[in-house]
Protein backbone atom coordinates (compact mmCIF):
# COMPACT_ATOMS: atom_id res chain seq x y z
CA UNK A 1 0.00 0.00 0.00
CA UNK A 2 1.48 3.30 -1.03
CA UNK A 3 2.00 6.05 1.49
CA UNK A 4 -0.71 8.68 0.93
CA UNK A 5 0.55 11.02 3.62
CA UNK A 6 2.35 13.77 1.77
CA UNK A 7 4.17 16.42 3.78
CA UNK A 8 4.83 19.66 1.93
CA UNK A 9 5.29 23.32 2.67
CA UNK A 10 2.33 25.71 2.59
CA UNK A 11 0.11 26.53 0.79
CA UNK A 12 -1.80 23.27 1.06
CA UNK A 13 -4.90 24.43 -0.83
CA UNK A 14 -4.27 24.54 -4.56
CA UNK A 15 -6.29 25.62 -7.56
CA UNK A 16 -6.19 24.96 -11.28
CA UNK A 17 -6.59 28.69 -11.91
CA UNK A 18 -3.48 30.47 -13.14
CA UNK A 19 -2.72 34.15 -13.59
CA UNK A 20 -3.22 33.70 -17.30
CA UNK A 21 -6.68 32.11 -16.90
CA UNK A 22 -7.79 34.78 -14.43
CA UNK A 23 -6.62 37.63 -16.65
CA UNK A 24 -8.26 36.04 -19.68
CA UNK A 25 -11.57 35.92 -17.81
CA UNK A 26 -11.23 39.58 -16.84
CA UNK A 27 -10.51 40.43 -20.48
CA UNK A 28 -13.57 38.45 -21.56
CA UNK A 29 -15.71 40.29 -19.00
CA UNK A 30 -14.58 43.60 -20.51
CA UNK A 31 -15.44 42.65 -24.09
CA UNK A 32 -19.17 43.61 -23.85
CA UNK A 33 -18.21 47.10 -22.65
CA UNK A 34 -15.68 47.39 -25.47
CA UNK A 35 -18.35 46.45 -28.01
CA UNK A 36 -20.76 48.96 -26.45
CA UNK A 37 -18.14 51.73 -26.55
CA UNK A 38 -17.49 51.09 -30.25
CA UNK A 39 -21.23 51.24 -30.96
CA UNK A 40 -21.57 54.45 -28.92
CA UNK A 41 -18.42 56.33 -29.97
CA UNK A 42 -17.47 54.72 -33.24
CA UNK A 43 -14.27 53.15 -34.56
CA UNK A 44 -12.04 55.55 -32.59
CA UNK A 45 -12.92 53.65 -29.42
CA UNK A 46 -11.62 50.38 -30.87
CA UNK A 47 -8.45 51.99 -32.25
CA UNK A 48 -7.69 53.71 -28.94
CA UNK A 49 -8.17 50.45 -27.06
CA UNK A 50 -5.91 48.59 -29.48
CA UNK A 51 -3.23 51.27 -29.07
CA UNK A 52 -3.24 51.09 -25.26
CA UNK A 53 -3.23 47.28 -25.19
CA UNK A 54 -0.42 46.98 -27.73
CA UNK A 55 1.59 49.72 -25.98
CA UNK A 56 1.25 48.03 -22.59
CA UNK A 57 2.33 44.66 -23.97
CA UNK A 58 5.28 46.17 -25.90
CA UNK A 59 6.50 48.22 -22.92
CA UNK A 60 6.36 45.18 -20.65
CA UNK A 61 8.23 43.06 -23.21
CA UNK A 62 10.93 45.67 -23.86
CA UNK A 63 11.49 46.48 -20.17
CA UNK A 64 11.85 42.84 -19.16
CA UNK A 65 14.06 42.16 -22.19
CA UNK A 66 16.38 45.06 -21.34
CA UNK A 67 16.55 44.11 -17.66
CA UNK A 68 17.15 40.44 -18.40
CA UNK A 69 14.00 39.41 -16.56
CA UNK A 70 11.53 36.69 -17.44
CA UNK A 71 9.05 38.09 -19.93
CA UNK A 72 5.53 37.74 -18.47
CA UNK A 73 3.57 38.94 -21.51
CA UNK A 74 1.81 35.58 -21.76
CA UNK A 75 0.03 36.05 -18.43
CA UNK A 76 -2.30 38.65 -20.04
CA UNK A 77 -1.86 41.11 -17.13
CA UNK A 78 -0.52 43.76 -19.51
CA UNK A 79 -3.54 43.20 -21.76
CA UNK A 80 -5.91 43.79 -18.83
CA UNK A 81 -4.00 46.94 -17.86
CA UNK A 82 -4.29 48.20 -21.43
CA UNK A 83 -8.03 47.53 -21.54
CA UNK A 84 -8.67 49.22 -18.21
CA UNK A 85 -6.53 52.21 -19.15
CA UNK A 86 -8.42 52.59 -22.43
CA UNK A 87 -11.73 52.44 -20.60
CA UNK A 88 -10.59 55.44 -18.53
CA UNK A 89 -9.93 57.56 -21.63
CA UNK A 90 -12.24 59.55 -23.93
CA UNK A 91 -12.42 58.30 -27.52
CA UNK A 92 -11.04 61.62 -28.79
CA UNK A 93 -7.74 61.36 -26.90
CA UNK A 94 -4.69 61.51 -29.21
CA UNK A 95 -3.06 58.12 -29.53
CA UNK A 96 0.37 59.31 -28.38
CA UNK A 97 -1.12 60.43 -25.06
CA UNK A 98 -2.55 56.96 -24.57
CA UNK A 99 0.95 55.56 -25.17
CA UNK A 100 2.30 57.88 -22.47
CA UNK A 101 -0.33 56.56 -20.08
CA UNK A 102 0.63 52.99 -20.97
CA UNK A 103 4.31 53.74 -20.24
CA UNK A 104 3.46 55.19 -16.84
CA UNK A 105 1.20 52.26 -15.98
CA UNK A 106 3.50 49.44 -17.06
CA UNK A 107 7.04 50.76 -16.56
CA UNK A 108 6.78 53.29 -13.74
CA UNK A 109 4.03 51.72 -11.63
CA UNK A 110 4.28 48.00 -12.36
CA UNK A 111 7.76 46.96 -13.48
CA UNK A 112 9.91 49.42 -11.52
CA UNK A 113 8.33 48.08 -8.32
CA UNK A 114 9.08 44.47 -9.23
CA UNK A 115 6.39 43.47 -11.68
CA UNK A 116 3.04 41.79 -11.14
CA UNK A 117 2.37 41.26 -7.45
CA UNK A 118 4.58 44.10 -6.25
CA UNK A 119 2.91 47.25 -7.57
CA UNK A 120 1.69 49.62 -4.86
CA UNK A 121 -1.40 50.75 -6.78
CA UNK A 122 -3.51 49.76 -9.75
CA UNK A 123 -1.33 50.64 -12.78
CA UNK A 124 -4.27 51.70 -14.96
CA UNK A 125 -5.56 54.04 -12.24
CA UNK A 126 -2.21 55.79 -11.89
CA UNK A 127 -1.89 56.05 -15.67
CA UNK A 128 -5.33 57.60 -15.87
CA UNK A 129 -4.66 60.11 -13.09
CA UNK A 130 -1.30 61.09 -14.62
CA UNK A 131 -2.98 61.80 -17.95
CA UNK A 132 -5.82 63.69 -16.24
CA UNK A 133 -3.30 65.94 -14.49
CA UNK A 134 -0.95 66.36 -17.44
CA UNK A 135 -3.52 66.66 -20.23
CA UNK A 136 -6.60 67.95 -18.41
CA UNK A 137 -8.28 69.59 -21.39
CA UNK A 138 -7.87 66.54 -23.60
CA UNK A 139 -9.01 64.15 -20.89
CA UNK A 140 -12.23 66.12 -20.39
CA UNK A 141 -13.01 66.50 -24.09
CA UNK A 142 -15.80 63.94 -24.21
CA UNK A 143 -17.18 63.10 -27.66
CA UNK A 144 -20.79 62.83 -28.69
CA UNK A 145 -22.13 59.32 -29.25
CA UNK A 146 -21.77 58.31 -32.88
CA UNK A 147 -25.53 57.88 -33.28
CA UNK A 148 -26.10 61.50 -32.30
CA UNK A 149 -28.34 60.80 -29.27
CA UNK A 150 -26.91 62.71 -26.34
CA UNK A 151 -28.90 64.73 -23.82
CA UNK A 152 -25.70 65.88 -22.12
CA UNK A 153 -23.85 67.21 -25.16
CA UNK A 154 -20.14 66.57 -24.52
CA UNK A 155 -20.33 66.57 -20.71
CA UNK A 156 -20.55 63.57 -18.41
CA UNK A 157 -23.83 63.03 -16.53
CA UNK A 158 -22.18 63.94 -13.22
CA UNK A 159 -21.10 67.30 -14.62
CA UNK A 160 -24.68 68.32 -15.32
CA UNK A 161 -26.57 66.28 -12.73
CA UNK A 162 -28.11 69.38 -11.27
CA UNK A 163 -29.10 70.75 -14.64
CA UNK A 164 -30.64 67.72 -16.34
CA UNK A 165 -33.06 66.22 -13.86
CA UNK A 166 -35.30 64.68 -16.51
CA UNK A 167 -32.63 62.36 -17.87
CA UNK A 168 -33.91 58.82 -17.63
CA UNK A 169 -32.12 55.91 -15.99
CA UNK A 170 -32.52 54.00 -19.25
CA UNK A 171 -30.20 56.44 -21.00
CA UNK A 172 -27.60 55.93 -18.30
CA UNK A 173 -27.95 52.16 -18.52
CA UNK A 174 -27.49 52.22 -22.30
CA UNK A 175 -24.66 54.75 -22.21
CA UNK A 176 -26.09 57.34 -24.56
CA UNK A 177 -24.08 60.22 -23.10
CA UNK A 178 -20.63 61.72 -23.08
CA UNK A 179 -17.80 60.25 -21.04
CA UNK A 180 -14.84 57.91 -21.21
CA UNK A 181 -15.16 54.50 -22.85
CA UNK A 182 -15.77 52.57 -19.65
CA UNK A 183 -18.23 54.86 -17.89
CA UNK A 184 -21.02 54.83 -20.43
CA UNK A 185 -22.92 51.55 -20.80
CA UNK A 186 -23.79 50.46 -17.26
CA UNK A 187 -25.53 47.27 -18.41
CA UNK A 188 -22.38 45.75 -19.92
CA UNK A 189 -20.31 46.68 -16.85
CA UNK A 190 -22.84 45.00 -14.55
CA UNK A 191 -22.93 41.89 -16.75
CA UNK A 192 -19.13 41.74 -16.78
CA UNK A 193 -18.97 42.17 -13.02
CA UNK A 194 -21.54 39.43 -12.43
CA UNK A 195 -19.54 37.13 -14.71
CA UNK A 196 -16.41 37.69 -12.63
CA UNK A 197 -18.33 36.97 -9.43
CA UNK A 198 -19.97 33.87 -10.94
CA UNK A 199 -16.61 32.48 -12.09
CA UNK A 200 -15.16 33.37 -8.66
CA UNK A 201 -12.49 35.59 -10.18
CA UNK A 202 -13.46 38.30 -7.70
CA UNK A 203 -15.24 38.36 -4.36
CA UNK A 204 -18.51 40.34 -4.26
CA UNK A 205 -17.56 41.93 -0.92
CA UNK A 206 -15.67 44.97 -2.26
CA UNK A 207 -18.02 45.94 -5.13
CA UNK A 208 -21.17 45.37 -3.06
CA UNK A 209 -19.80 47.32 -0.09
CA UNK A 210 -18.56 50.12 -2.33
CA UNK A 211 -21.86 50.44 -4.19
CA UNK A 212 -23.92 50.20 -0.98
CA UNK A 213 -21.83 52.89 0.73
CA UNK A 214 -22.23 55.30 -2.18
CA UNK A 215 -25.99 54.63 -2.27
CA UNK A 216 -26.43 55.29 1.45
CA UNK A 217 -24.28 58.43 1.47
CA UNK A 218 -26.11 59.71 -1.62
CA UNK A 219 -29.43 59.38 0.20
CA UNK A 220 -28.00 61.13 3.26
CA UNK A 221 -26.55 63.89 1.07
CA UNK A 222 -29.80 64.46 -0.80
CA UNK A 223 -28.48 63.01 -4.05
CA UNK A 224 -30.14 60.50 -6.37
CA UNK A 225 -28.40 57.20 -5.49
CA UNK A 226 -29.23 55.48 -8.80
CA UNK A 227 -27.92 58.48 -10.71
CA UNK A 228 -24.69 58.41 -8.70
CA UNK A 229 -24.20 54.67 -9.22
CA UNK A 230 -24.88 54.63 -12.94
CA UNK A 231 -22.88 57.78 -13.70
CA UNK A 232 -19.15 58.18 -13.85
CA UNK A 233 -16.71 55.31 -13.56
CA UNK A 234 -18.13 53.86 -10.36
CA UNK A 235 -19.25 50.51 -11.80
CA UNK A 236 -16.01 50.10 -13.74
CA UNK A 237 -14.02 50.90 -10.62
CA UNK A 238 -16.13 48.74 -8.30
CA UNK A 239 -16.04 45.55 -10.37
CA UNK A 240 -12.79 45.73 -12.31
CA UNK A 241 -10.30 48.06 -10.60
CA UNK A 242 -10.97 48.06 -6.87
CA UNK A 243 -10.92 44.23 -6.88
CA UNK A 244 -7.35 43.98 -8.17
CA UNK A 245 -5.69 41.12 -6.27
CA UNK A 246 -2.43 42.95 -5.63
CA UNK A 247 -3.80 46.27 -4.43
CA UNK A 248 -6.85 45.18 -2.41
CA UNK A 249 -7.11 43.45 1.00
CA UNK A 250 -7.21 39.67 1.28
CA UNK A 251 -9.34 39.32 4.42
CA UNK A 252 -13.11 39.68 4.46
CA UNK A 253 -12.96 42.37 7.16
CA UNK A 254 -10.32 44.18 5.15
CA UNK A 255 -12.47 44.07 2.02
CA UNK A 256 -15.37 45.58 3.97
CA UNK A 257 -13.19 48.41 5.28
CA UNK A 258 -11.75 48.91 1.80
CA UNK A 259 -15.18 49.14 0.17
CA UNK A 260 -16.54 51.53 2.78
CA UNK A 261 -13.46 53.72 2.45
CA UNK A 262 -13.88 53.83 -1.32
CA UNK A 263 -17.49 54.93 -0.95
CA UNK A 264 -16.70 57.64 1.59
CA UNK A 265 -13.85 59.15 -0.45
CA UNK A 266 -15.80 58.97 -3.71
CA UNK A 267 -18.81 60.77 -2.22
CA UNK A 268 -16.62 63.31 -0.43
CA UNK A 269 -14.96 64.27 -3.71
CA UNK A 270 -18.22 64.30 -5.66
CA UNK A 271 -20.35 66.15 -3.11
CA UNK A 272 -17.85 68.39 -1.33
CA UNK A 273 -15.10 68.93 -3.87
CA UNK A 274 -14.90 70.68 -7.20
CA UNK A 275 -14.43 67.50 -9.22
CA UNK A 276 -17.32 65.60 -10.76
CA UNK A 277 -15.60 62.24 -10.57
CA UNK A 278 -13.89 60.73 -7.53
CA UNK A 279 -13.52 57.02 -8.29
CA UNK A 280 -9.92 57.08 -9.55
CA UNK A 281 -8.59 59.09 -6.62
CA UNK A 282 -10.61 57.01 -4.16
CA UNK A 283 -9.11 53.78 -5.47
CA UNK A 284 -5.57 55.20 -5.48
CA UNK A 285 -5.86 56.51 -1.91
CA UNK A 286 -7.33 53.25 -0.64
CA UNK A 287 -4.63 51.27 -2.48
CA UNK A 288 -2.07 53.10 -0.36
CA UNK A 289 -3.84 52.09 2.86
CA UNK A 290 -4.06 48.37 2.02
CA UNK A 291 -0.88 47.35 3.95
CA UNK A 292 -2.30 48.97 7.10
CA UNK A 293 -5.74 47.45 6.55
CA UNK A 294 -4.13 44.03 6.18
CA UNK A 295 -2.29 44.39 9.50
CA UNK A 296 -5.34 45.61 11.39
CA UNK A 297 -7.75 43.00 10.00
CA UNK A 298 -5.59 39.91 9.68
CA UNK A 299 -6.72 36.79 11.49
CA UNK A 300 -4.88 35.47 14.50
CA UNK A 301 -2.82 32.38 13.80
CA UNK A 302 -4.35 29.21 15.18
CA UNK A 303 -2.67 28.11 18.38
CA UNK A 304 -0.55 31.24 18.69
CA UNK A 305 -1.26 33.38 21.74
CA UNK A 306 -1.28 37.15 21.37
CA UNK A 307 1.76 38.93 22.76
CA UNK A 308 0.70 41.04 25.73
CA UNK A 309 1.95 44.59 25.87
CA UNK A 310 4.14 45.51 28.83
CA UNK A 311 1.76 48.22 29.98
CA UNK A 312 -1.17 45.78 30.00
CA UNK A 313 0.82 43.17 31.91
CA UNK A 314 1.58 45.60 34.69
Amino acid sequence: MSNKLIVTAAPHITSEDTTQKIMQRVSLALVPTLIASVIIFGLNALILTAVTVIACVVFEYLYCKLMGKEIPVGDFSAVVTGLLLAFNLPATLPWWMAVVGAFIAIVLVKQLFGGLGFNFANPAIVGRIALAVGFASRMTNYPLPANGIDAFSSATPLAVAGEVGAESYVTLLLGQHGGVLGETCAITLILGGLYLIWTKVISPVIPVTYIATVAVLSLIGGQDPIYQLLSGGLLLGAFFMATDYVTSPTTTKGKLVFGIGLGIITCAIRFLGTMNEGVSFAILLMNLTVPYIEVLTRQDRLGIAKVKKEGAAK
